[in-house]
């Protein structure tokens, strides 16, 4: 047991990186379940593919047999569930996968970790956790003079995505304060980073572009978010793992507030100096014109339904009781990122094929 981790949704993008930092670092043995559905992908974990810390087995965190057998055969100290769908598209057209996921398989995990955690040895038994990663968009949404989220404030999903995630978070809690379940949760800003499948916003934009593809903006592109680097993320959750209090919530964010607009005009700045469009002989799809810059292929298209406008993350309390604090600005992060997708565009076509 001791050093040995549970992550479920370890094969998806801020799993994966959870993942490989974990390992690397040394901080001992990781069994590693996803179920591979298309934004899970055993690729994402090459590089530790054959370190015998890194135990891969694929299945559903919803598997009321599976789960109970991965806690008795490797007695792991923590659970880890990153494991969700998190793409607000697809919950809207399809969101019986989510309420499957995101509830029914965090209901199942909740489960198993009690029986587990239960017939415990007291030692053992104290130095459990049950670690939950979560999501601003629980809250609902903001206008722009509104203060930024805290860990108090109310529960108001606009989306199946959303509302899945926060019924997953009332059932963590609940767990706790009825059964005593050690339980830690966390609730995070937008991330971005290397290994992000490329439906979301800022790989679908690097992707796009070295293409020359449009780059569509939902609306008016005034949608806010706080973007959070991924290696942030995977830092401020192995904080929370070793120095949360058990029972609480911590928010997760960098305040990096910017507007998807914004977004986009800085990935194609950043593209048109790491690759320019000229070098790459690229023409507009529609005018059939020499692009001279990635910024000519943006395109305002039709708003998504319940978009929220605007996200912003509150970080005190894991800054003051924790001593965490994002290391990236947006901008280093956002060029290391480009950088990344730049020099693994194999890794794009195979996850995208």
């Amino acid at each position: 047991m001791k050093n040995t981790i549970l992550v479920t949704g370890g094969a998806g993008f801020i799993g994966s990186n959870f993942v490989i930092n974990w390992v690397k670092n040394g901080n001992g043995r990781v069994i590693n379940l996803d179920l591979l559905t298309y934004a899970g992908n055993k690729k994402n974990l090459d590089v530790i593919s054959d370190d015998p810390n890194h135990i891969f087995v694929q299945g559903d965190i919803a598997d009321a047999k599976l789960i109970p057998e991965l806690l008795a055969k490797y007695q792991p100290q923590a659970i880890l569930n990153f494991a969700a769908e998190s793409h607000v598209d697809r919950s809207i057209t399809g969101p019986s996968q989510f309420v499957h996921t995101n509830i029914n398989g965090t209901y199942n995990l909740l489960e198993a970790a009690r029986s587990y955690w239960s017939d415990l040895p007291a030692e053992q038994k104290n130095s459990f956790r049950f670690l939950h990663v979560s999501t601003d968009e629980v809250f609902g949404s903001l206008d722009e003079s509104d203060p930024a989220f805290t860990e108090e404030s109310l529960y108001q999903p606009n989306s199946p995505y959303s509302a899945s995630k926060a019924a997953s978070d009332h059932l963590v809690r609940a767990w706790h304060h009825t059964y005593d379940l050690p339980t830690l949760m966390t609730n995070c800003s937008n991330n971005y980073g290397p290994l992000q499948y490329p439906e979301k916003l800022i790989p679908l934009v690097i992707t796009n572009a070295l293409a020359g593809k449009i780059l569509p903006i939902y609306g008016d592109g005034m949608n806010i978010r706080d973007w959070l680097h991924v290696d942030d993320h995977c830092s401020a959750i192995s904080e929370v793992l070793a120095k949360g209090k058990v029972g609480e919530t911590y928010n997760v964010g960098s305040d990096n507030e910017q507007s998807n607009k914004q977004v986009v005009a800085m990935l194609c700045q950043t593209l048109d100096t790491l690759s320019p469009a000229e070098g790459r002989n690229l023409v507009h799809p529609k005018t059939g014109n020499a692009l001279t810059s990635y910024s000519d292929l943006i395109e305002f298209v039709k708003d998504r339904a319940g978009h929220d406008r605007r996200y912003a993350i509150n970080a005190e309390k894991i800054q003051h009781e924790l001593g965490w604090k994002a290391k990236e600005s947006f901008e280093t992060g956002l060029e290391k990122t480009v950088r990344w997708y730049l020099d693994n565009q194999k890794w794009v076509s195979e996850v995208s094929a």
